[in-house]
Protein backbone atom coordinates (compact mmCIF):
# COMPACT_ATOMS: atom_id res chain seq x y z
CA UNK A 1 0.00 0.00 0.00
CA UNK A 2 1.07 3.64 -0.15
CA UNK A 3 1.86 6.41 1.79
CA UNK A 4 -0.94 8.55 0.18
CA UNK A 5 -3.74 5.69 0.59
CA UNK A 6 -2.84 4.65 4.02
CA UNK A 7 -3.40 7.93 5.27
CA UNK A 8 -6.92 8.33 3.43
CA UNK A 9 -7.50 4.81 5.41
CA UNK A 10 -6.13 6.35 8.67
CA UNK A 11 -8.68 9.59 7.66
CA UNK A 12 -11.44 7.77 7.08
CA UNK A 13 -11.07 5.72 10.29
CA UNK A 14 -11.17 9.21 12.15
CA UNK A 15 -14.13 10.18 10.52
CA UNK A 16 -16.43 7.30 11.07
CA UNK A 17 -15.13 6.02 14.46
CA UNK A 18 -12.59 8.65 16.91
CA UNK A 19 -14.96 11.72 16.28
CA UNK A 20 -18.25 10.09 17.93
CA UNK A 21 -16.50 9.07 20.60
CA UNK A 22 -17.04 11.11 24.20
CA UNK A 23 -14.21 13.84 24.38
CA UNK A 24 -12.93 13.88 20.99
CA UNK A 25 -11.03 16.78 20.06
CA UNK A 26 -9.32 16.16 16.77
CA UNK A 27 -6.64 14.49 15.55
CA UNK A 28 -3.06 14.18 13.84
CA UNK A 29 -0.62 11.77 12.06
CA UNK A 30 2.51 11.09 13.86
CA UNK A 31 5.77 8.60 13.55
CA UNK A 32 7.41 7.55 10.27
CA UNK A 33 5.05 8.05 7.75
CA UNK A 34 5.09 11.87 8.48
CA UNK A 35 6.58 13.72 5.20
CA UNK A 36 6.55 10.68 2.76
CA UNK A 37 5.19 11.13 -0.21
CA UNK A 38 1.96 9.89 -1.58
CA UNK A 39 3.71 7.49 -3.92
CA UNK A 40 5.77 5.47 -1.53
CA UNK A 41 5.34 2.34 -1.42
CA UNK A 42 4.65 1.10 2.38
CA UNK A 43 6.66 -2.00 3.75
CA UNK A 44 4.44 -4.97 5.45
CA UNK A 45 6.56 -3.82 8.38
CA UNK A 46 5.31 -0.62 8.68
CA UNK A 47 2.11 0.91 10.10
CA UNK A 48 0.71 4.63 10.09
CA UNK A 49 0.47 6.09 13.55
CA UNK A 50 -2.73 8.16 14.23
CA UNK A 51 -2.81 10.22 17.73
CA UNK A 52 -6.33 11.04 18.90
CA UNK A 53 -6.42 14.14 21.22
CA UNK A 54 -9.28 14.07 23.91
CA UNK A 55 -10.86 14.77 27.12
CA UNK A 56 -11.32 11.40 28.19
CA UNK A 57 -9.87 9.66 31.13
CA UNK A 58 -8.97 6.12 30.51
CA UNK A 59 -7.46 3.99 27.33
CA UNK A 60 -10.64 4.03 24.41
CA UNK A 61 -10.68 0.06 23.28
CA UNK A 62 -9.89 1.15 19.98
CA UNK A 63 -6.32 2.43 21.32
CA UNK A 64 -3.75 0.16 19.43
CA UNK A 65 -3.13 -1.63 16.31
CA UNK A 66 -5.80 -2.05 13.74
CA UNK A 67 -6.42 -2.48 10.15
CA UNK A 68 -8.80 -0.27 8.51
CA UNK A 69 -9.95 -0.19 4.39
CA UNK A 70 -6.01 -2.45 4.13
CA UNK A 71 -3.53 0.10 6.16
CA UNK A 72 -2.40 -0.85 9.30
CA UNK A 73 -2.84 1.77 12.07
CA UNK A 74 -1.65 2.50 15.22
CA UNK A 75 -4.26 4.66 17.46
CA UNK A 76 -2.94 6.41 20.07
CA UNK A 77 -4.55 8.77 22.46
CA UNK A 78 -3.17 11.82 23.87
CA UNK A 79 -4.56 14.04 27.14
CA UNK A 80 -6.27 16.92 25.90
CA UNK A 81 -3.68 18.92 28.81
CA UNK A 82 -1.21 17.31 27.57
CA UNK A 83 -2.15 19.89 24.09
CA UNK A 84 -2.82 22.85 26.32
CA UNK A 85 0.15 25.23 25.93
CA UNK A 86 2.98 25.61 22.73
CA UNK A 87 5.82 25.56 25.52
CA UNK A 88 4.17 22.36 26.91
CA UNK A 89 4.62 20.68 23.81
CA UNK A 90 7.62 22.23 22.20
CA UNK A 91 9.04 20.66 25.26
CA UNK A 92 7.88 17.08 25.10
CA UNK A 93 10.11 15.15 22.88
CA UNK A 94 7.70 13.04 22.10
CA UNK A 95 4.76 15.39 21.06
CA UNK A 96 6.50 18.41 19.38
CA UNK A 97 7.63 16.65 15.96
CA UNK A 98 4.01 15.97 15.99
CA UNK A 99 3.51 19.82 15.22
CA UNK A 100 6.86 20.76 13.41
CA UNK A 101 5.19 20.59 9.92
CA UNK A 102 0.79 20.06 9.24
CA UNK A 103 -0.02 16.58 10.24
CA UNK A 104 -3.44 17.19 10.86
CA UNK A 105 -6.41 14.80 10.18
CA UNK A 106 -8.86 16.60 11.91
CA UNK A 107 -9.18 19.60 13.93
CA UNK A 108 -12.86 20.47 14.91
CA UNK A 109 -11.93 22.92 17.73
CA UNK A 110 -9.37 24.83 15.82
CA UNK A 111 -6.85 24.57 18.74
CA UNK A 112 -4.62 22.09 16.60
CA UNK A 113 -4.12 24.69 14.09
CA UNK A 114 -3.63 27.22 16.54
CA UNK A 115 -1.14 24.85 18.01
CA UNK A 116 0.76 23.91 14.87
CA UNK A 117 1.39 27.97 14.12
CA UNK A 118 3.20 28.42 17.47
CA UNK A 119 4.86 25.10 17.63
CA UNK A 120 6.14 24.69 14.20
CA UNK A 121 7.90 28.30 14.00
CA UNK A 122 10.24 27.23 17.89
CA UNK A 123 10.54 23.98 16.78
CA UNK A 124 14.41 23.84 15.85
CA UNK A 125 15.07 26.98 18.46
CA UNK A 126 18.23 25.80 20.20
CA UNK A 127 16.21 26.20 23.77
CA UNK A 128 13.48 24.04 23.03
CA UNK A 129 15.47 21.28 21.50
CA UNK A 130 17.51 21.20 24.49
CA UNK A 131 14.29 20.87 26.55
CA UNK A 132 13.84 18.21 24.84
CA UNK A 133 16.68 16.45 25.00
CA UNK A 134 16.57 16.86 28.49
CA UNK A 135 13.00 15.66 28.50
CA UNK A 136 14.80 12.33 27.06
CA UNK A 137 17.51 11.97 29.66
CA UNK A 138 14.70 12.57 32.56
CA UNK A 139 12.99 9.96 30.94
CA UNK A 140 16.00 7.55 31.48
CA UNK A 141 16.58 8.82 34.91
CA UNK A 142 13.62 8.22 36.54
CA UNK A 143 13.14 5.19 35.37
CA UNK A 144 16.15 3.49 35.61
CA UNK A 145 15.61 4.73 39.17
CA UNK A 146 11.96 3.00 39.46
CA UNK A 147 12.82 -0.53 38.67
CA UNK A 148 10.78 -2.83 40.95
CA UNK A 149 12.71 -5.85 41.42
CA UNK A 150 9.64 -7.48 43.70
CA UNK A 151 7.85 -7.35 40.11
CA UNK A 152 7.44 -10.44 37.78
CA UNK A 153 10.97 -10.77 36.07
CA UNK A 154 9.32 -10.01 32.46
CA UNK A 155 7.81 -6.58 34.05
CA UNK A 156 11.31 -5.76 35.63
CA UNK A 157 12.82 -6.67 32.37
CA UNK A 158 10.36 -4.12 30.49
CA UNK A 159 11.07 -1.23 33.43
CA UNK A 160 15.16 -1.50 32.36
CA UNK A 161 14.79 -2.20 28.62
CA UNK A 162 12.79 0.55 27.56
CA UNK A 163 14.56 4.16 29.20
CA UNK A 164 17.59 2.33 28.42
CA UNK A 165 16.36 2.43 24.63
CA UNK A 166 15.39 6.25 25.54
CA UNK A 167 19.29 6.71 25.32
CA UNK A 168 18.82 6.65 21.49
CA UNK A 169 15.92 8.99 22.02
CA UNK A 170 18.79 11.73 23.37
CA UNK A 171 20.30 11.83 20.67
CA UNK A 172 17.42 12.04 17.98
CA UNK A 173 16.01 14.67 19.60
CA UNK A 174 19.35 16.33 19.42
CA UNK A 175 18.99 15.97 15.44
CA UNK A 176 15.63 16.83 15.21
CA UNK A 177 14.73 13.43 13.93
CA UNK A 178 11.30 11.35 15.07
CA UNK A 179 12.03 9.13 18.08
CA UNK A 180 10.95 6.33 16.69
CA UNK A 181 10.16 3.05 18.95
CA UNK A 182 11.18 -0.14 17.18
CA UNK A 183 14.30 1.08 15.22
CA UNK A 184 15.27 3.37 17.88
CA UNK A 185 18.69 1.99 17.39
CA UNK A 186 18.98 1.99 12.92
CA UNK A 187 17.83 5.93 13.84
CA UNK A 188 20.57 6.23 16.31
CA UNK A 189 23.22 5.09 14.56
CA UNK A 190 22.68 7.29 11.56
CA UNK A 191 22.38 10.25 13.67
CA UNK A 192 26.04 9.33 14.85
CA UNK A 193 27.06 8.24 11.90
CA UNK A 194 26.16 11.82 10.26
CA UNK A 195 27.54 13.99 13.30
CA UNK A 196 30.37 12.06 12.75
CA UNK A 197 30.11 10.10 16.29
CA UNK A 198 29.57 6.93 15.20
CA UNK A 199 32.36 5.32 17.51
CA UNK A 200 29.82 5.81 20.49
CA UNK A 201 27.74 3.71 18.72
CA UNK A 202 28.74 0.72 20.33
CA UNK A 203 28.65 2.12 23.36
CA UNK A 204 24.66 2.32 23.25
CA UNK A 205 24.94 -1.40 22.02
CA UNK A 206 26.73 -1.79 25.13
CA UNK A 207 24.36 -0.29 27.07
CA UNK A 208 21.92 -2.97 25.93
CA UNK A 209 24.21 -6.02 26.14
CA UNK A 210 24.58 -7.15 22.55
CA UNK A 211 27.55 -4.90 21.17
CA UNK A 212 29.09 -8.68 20.07
CA UNK A 213 26.34 -10.64 18.92
CA UNK A 214 26.93 -12.51 16.49
CA UNK A 215 23.84 -12.68 14.06
CA UNK A 216 23.27 -16.73 14.50
CA UNK A 217 22.11 -15.71 17.89
CA UNK A 218 19.50 -13.11 17.19
CA UNK A 219 17.97 -15.54 14.54
CA UNK A 220 18.02 -18.13 16.94
CA UNK A 221 16.15 -16.36 19.96
CA UNK A 222 13.83 -14.68 17.24
CA UNK A 223 13.11 -18.22 16.35
CA UNK A 224 12.15 -18.82 19.80
CA UNK A 225 9.93 -15.70 20.03
CA UNK A 226 7.76 -16.20 17.05
CA UNK A 227 6.81 -19.93 18.63
CA UNK A 228 5.78 -17.57 21.98
CA UNK A 229 3.99 -15.13 20.13
CA UNK A 230 2.05 -17.46 17.89
CA UNK A 231 0.82 -18.73 21.55
CA UNK A 232 0.12 -16.00 22.85
CA UNK A 233 -1.65 -14.41 20.00
CA UNK A 234 -4.36 -17.15 20.13
CA UNK A 235 -4.86 -16.96 24.17
CA UNK A 236 -4.46 -13.48 25.21
CA UNK A 237 -7.32 -11.48 26.60
CA UNK A 238 -6.48 -9.25 29.17
CA UNK A 239 -6.08 -5.81 27.72
CA UNK A 240 -2.87 -3.84 28.36
CA UNK A 241 -1.60 -0.80 26.57
CA UNK A 242 0.17 -3.10 24.20
CA UNK A 243 -2.01 -5.35 23.59
CA UNK A 244 -2.36 -4.97 20.13
CA UNK A 245 0.98 -5.72 19.46
CA UNK A 246 0.58 -9.07 20.27
CA UNK A 247 -2.63 -9.80 17.70
CA UNK A 248 -2.41 -11.79 14.38
CA UNK A 249 -2.44 -8.52 12.91
CA UNK A 250 0.61 -6.97 14.67
CA UNK A 251 2.62 -10.00 13.42
CA UNK A 252 4.56 -8.49 10.88
CA UNK A 253 5.85 -5.72 12.81
CA UNK A 254 6.27 -7.92 15.89
CA UNK A 255 8.13 -10.50 13.80
CA UNK A 256 8.96 -10.50 10.50
CA UNK A 257 10.13 -6.81 11.08
CA UNK A 258 12.59 -7.89 13.70
CA UNK A 259 13.12 -10.57 10.89
CA UNK A 260 13.84 -7.68 8.25
CA UNK A 261 16.45 -6.09 10.52
CA UNK A 262 18.46 -9.89 10.52
CA UNK A 263 18.19 -10.66 6.96
CA UNK A 264 19.73 -6.78 6.74
CA UNK A 265 22.65 -7.39 8.71
CA UNK A 266 21.30 -5.48 12.05
CA UNK A 267 20.98 -8.66 14.29
CA UNK A 268 22.23 -6.68 17.30
CA UNK A 269 19.56 -3.92 16.00
CA UNK A 270 16.64 -6.35 16.37
CA UNK A 271 17.61 -7.08 19.81
CA UNK A 272 15.58 -4.52 21.39
CA UNK A 273 12.24 -5.44 19.83
CA UNK A 274 12.81 -8.67 20.13
CA UNK A 275 12.92 -8.91 24.26
CA UNK A 276 10.41 -5.82 23.81
CA UNK A 277 8.12 -8.51 22.89
CA UNK A 278 8.89 -12.01 24.17
CA UNK A 279 8.36 -10.00 27.74
CA UNK A 280 5.18 -8.76 26.58
CA UNK A 281 3.95 -11.92 25.36
CA UNK A 282 4.82 -13.14 29.12
CA UNK A 283 2.77 -10.37 30.79
CA UNK A 284 -0.25 -11.79 28.59
CA UNK A 285 0.27 -14.98 28.91
CA UNK A 286 1.45 -14.53 33.17
CA UNK A 287 -2.55 -12.72 33.00
CA UNK A 288 -4.36 -15.37 30.78
CA UNK A 289 -2.70 -18.74 30.67
CA UNK A 290 0.28 -19.27 33.57
CA UNK A 291 0.38 -22.98 32.54
CA UNK A 292 1.63 -21.82 28.81
CA UNK A 293 3.80 -19.03 30.16
CA UNK A 294 5.78 -21.76 32.22
CA UNK A 295 5.98 -23.91 29.07
CA UNK A 296 7.52 -20.82 27.23
CA UNK A 297 9.61 -19.23 29.80
CA UNK A 298 12.80 -21.12 29.61
CA UNK A 299 13.32 -19.82 25.80
CA UNK A 300 12.34 -16.51 27.47
CA UNK A 301 15.23 -16.96 30.28
CA UNK A 302 17.61 -17.69 27.74
CA UNK A 303 17.01 -15.13 25.18
CA UNK A 304 17.64 -12.25 28.29
CA UNK A 305 20.86 -14.19 29.21
CA UNK A 306 22.23 -14.76 25.93
CA UNK A 307 21.11 -11.11 24.01
CA UNK A 308 21.50 -8.91 27.25
CA UNK A 309 23.56 -10.39 29.66
CA UNK A 310 21.06 -10.44 32.13
CA UNK A 311 19.73 -14.21 34.58
CA UNK A 312 18.89 -11.98 37.75
CA UNK A 313 17.45 -8.72 39.28
CA UNK A 314 20.33 -8.03 40.61
CA UNK A 315 22.01 -7.20 36.68
CA UNK A 316 19.10 -5.29 35.87
CA UNK A 317 19.98 -3.08 38.91
CA UNK A 318 23.67 -3.14 37.63
CA UNK A 319 22.88 -2.58 34.19
CA UNK A 320 20.69 0.48 35.44
CA UNK A 321 23.66 1.92 37.54
CA UNK A 322 25.90 1.46 34.19
CA UNK A 323 23.76 3.31 31.90
CA UNK A 324 22.97 6.06 34.96
CA UNK A 325 26.77 6.88 34.73
CA UNK A 326 26.86 7.09 31.04
CA UNK A 327 25.10 10.16 30.96
CA UNK A 328 27.06 12.31 31.26
CA UNK A 329 29.12 11.15 28.04
CA UNK A 330 26.14 10.65 26.06
CA UNK A 331 25.03 14.32 27.19
CA UNK A 332 27.87 15.30 25.41
CA UNK A 333 27.78 13.38 22.59
CA UNK A 334 24.19 15.39 22.42
CA UNK A 335 25.56 18.98 22.51
CA UNK A 336 27.37 18.07 19.92
CA UNK A 337 25.07 17.34 17.41
CA UNK A 338 23.30 20.00 18.65
CA UNK A 339 26.14 22.54 17.95
CA UNK A 340 26.72 20.74 14.54
CA UNK A 341 22.98 20.67 13.83
CA UNK A 342 22.33 23.04 10.83
CA UNK A 343 18.57 23.35 11.40
CA UNK A 344 18.89 24.86 15.06
CA UNK A 345 18.34 28.38 15.22
CA UNK A 346 19.91 30.25 18.42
Amino acid sequence: MRAGQARSAASDWVHRHARSQPGYRGAYFSGSTVGLPDGTELPPTSDVDVHIATTADGRPAEAGKLRHLGALLEISYVPWSELASAEAVLGSYHLAGCFRTDTLIDDPTGRLRTLLAEVAPLYATAPRVRRRCEDARRRVEDRLAAIDVSAPFHEQVLGWLFPTGVTCHVLLAAALRNPTVRLRYPAARAVLADYGHLGAYPELLGLLGCADLPAERAQHHLDALAETFDATARVARTPFFFSSDLTPEARPIAVDGSQALIDAGDHREAVFWIVATFARCHTALAADTPHLADAHRPTFRAAVADLLGIESSGDLVRRATVTLRYLPRLWRTAEAVMAANPEIAG
